[in-house]
């Protein structure tokens, strides 16, 4: 018997949830035919068998959470050498991920008795949500069923799944990291011509911000503590899908002509949806777009992903009483946002950019 574990996915990405199985138990495989689908936070990833042999065991169904090293497939007879099968590559000098190990729910430092624990699972109330009025901090039987009715409307527990979770991992560490900080601004776009491409006319005014303040197309490695100012503008486009949020990126965005900026991101949208978007194509932003405007609001506190130390966020196109040329009068506005990590980024830098930003957006085509 010899069993094979999911490979290094790249990217130090430390699990997969499986998606479809190819085989079943008992068939014969051929190396590098599909085994398994599994999605991890940057797209769905079919993993090849690494040798030739007949399959004694699959491990995991569909929806299981499967840890980097831990075993998908045992077979039955000498199928080979594991060939080492890697998808994606690690950068240099990274280290493979250990395989992590589940724990306990953390109760917060409070103390609780067996019994008590068994009556949470058995309501299925997370301990780590409970209030402990106990003596010492202790969580007792009333705190844990007074936990369980105050849920009970919100229906039962969802785990967190695919890009859903590696969201929630991703956010909640770029909260801990960044220290953010935003300015917002009205650009006025009344003479804009009819049937404009906002997010394209934003992405240029973003490459020509980023000439006019260069401050804030950069990385910051914190580790290090060193900020790497970047030429080329790649940005990422942050884009809604059914399963959560995915950000592509638009590459070269300075160098290149409407059109081809417009069938880039048509083919980066489609790809995000559908899942099927190549991992480098999620890969390396400079900056990133949040044109959330297009859904409902008008500014927004917006979240950094390092190394990035900026991201610019378009609120919804609305008609408004403004003063003009020294009189009152109805024009559309754009509102902008502009969130930017405080530790490298100073407050003018940013004022700059937003200036620069608001006055392309402005601009007669």
């Amino acid at each position: 018997m010899r069993q094979f574990t999911l490979p290094d996915l790249g990217e130090g990405l430390e699990e997969a949830e499986i998606v479809t199985w190819y085989v079943n138990e008992g068939d014969h495989v051929v190396t590098d035919q599909p085994l398994v689908s599994v999605e991890t936070d940057k797209a769905v990833v079919e993993i090849p068998a690494p040798s030739s042999g007949r399959i004694a065991r699959l491990f995991g169904t569909k929806g299981d959470i499967v840890k980097v090293g831990a075993p998908l497939v045992e077979f039955a007879e000498d199928a080979g050498q594991d060939t080492g099968t890697i998808v994606g590559e690690l950068g240099a000098g990274e280290q493979r991920p250990a395989v992590a190990t589940a724990s306990a729910p953390s109760t917060q430092g409070a103390q609780v008795f067996p019994a008590v624990r068994a009556l949470a699972r058995k309501l299925d109330v997370a301990l780590d949500l409970v209030e402990a009025t106990g003596p010492g901090g202790t969580i007792t039987r009333a705190d844990v069923e007074r936990a369980a009715k105050r849920m009970a409307p919100g229906g039962p527990a969802e785990p967190l799944r695919g890009l859903r979770r590696a969201m929630a991992q991703r956010m909640a560490a770029a909260h801990a990291e960044i220290v953010p900080a935003t300015v917002t601004d009205e650009a006025d776009i009344q003479g804009w011509r009819q049937g404009e491409d906002v997010t394209i006319r934003l992405a240029r005014a973003i490459a020509a911000a980023c000439k006019a303040e260069p401050a804030l197309n950069t990385w910051y490695h914190s580790g290090a503590g060193e900020r790497r100012l970047i030429e080329r503008i790649d940005l990422g486009i942050a884009v809604d899908t059914g399963g959560g949020l995915i950000v592509p990126v638009l590459r070269n965005v300075a160098e290149r002509s409407v059109s081809d900026l417009r069938a880039g991101l048509d083919r980066l949208r489609a790809d995000a949806i559908a899942r099927a978007i190549p991992p480098e194509e999620l890969r390396g932003a400079t900056i990133t777009l949040s044109n959330f405007g297009m859904i409902g609001g008008r500014f927004a506190n917006l979240i950094i992903v390092p190394p990035q130390t900026a991201i610019v966020g378009a609120g919804r196109i609305s008609e408004r009483v403004v003063a003009h040329q020294g009189q009152v009068a109805v024009r559309r506005t754009l509102p902008l946002s502009l969130t930017f990590d405080h530790r490298v980024v100073t407050g003018g830098e940013a004022a700059r950019f937003l200036v620069a930003l608001k006055s392309d957006v402005e601009r007669i085509s």
